[in-house]
């Protein structure tokens, strides 16, 4: 597997690319998680049918329902063209991978599952690790090598 040059987009040292970037991650995550609220309501009447259908086998994928469609939400737009969620776009915000590579879907799983699993964890210091690190970064960030950035900067 070869990687052209082109295709590479390393984000940004300079330090106003991150200004703003952690109260504005906040705003992203309430609208982004509004937005799977709304979708995993046409999704639950989905999985109502395919229940039927199945003749009750479909209803065990009730429990893990949220979780499945907050996991091709971001899937979809952190690893698309966009590199941003929809709420990320509105703030104005974009993920950037720090060896230069594009977000690609497994990646901004991995992205989300390890944040669910750190704010598990880590509930009220989650958002403390950004006030010290470099470039606003969380523990997911650095966990994968990722970093968020202003789009109008990256």
């Amino acid at each position: 597997m070869t990687m052209h040059n082109e295709e590479l987009r390393l984000p940004s040292n300079d330090w106003r690319a991150y200004q703003g970037v952690l109260s504005r991650r906040v705003f992203a995550f309430l609208l982004d998680y509004a937005s799977i609220a709304l979708l995993w309501i046409p999704a639950a009447v989905v999985v109502f049918f395919l229940g039927i259908l199945t003749l009750g086998l479909g209803f065990m994928l009730y429990p893990a329902l949220f979780a499945i469609v907050a996991m091709l939400y971001f899937g979809l737009t952190v690893g698309g063209r966009e590199q941003a969620s929809p709420g990320m776009r509105l703030m104005g915000l974009a993920i950037a991978r720090t060896d230069g590579r594009p977000m690609d879907f497994l990646t901004a799983i991995v992205h989300l599952v390890i944040f669910w699993i750190a704010n598990a964890l880590l509930t009220p210091l989650i958002l403390l690790i950004g006030l010290f690190t470099d470039r606003s970064r969380l523990l997911h960030d650095l966990l994968i090598g990722t970093v968020t950035v202003r789009r109008d900067m990256y």
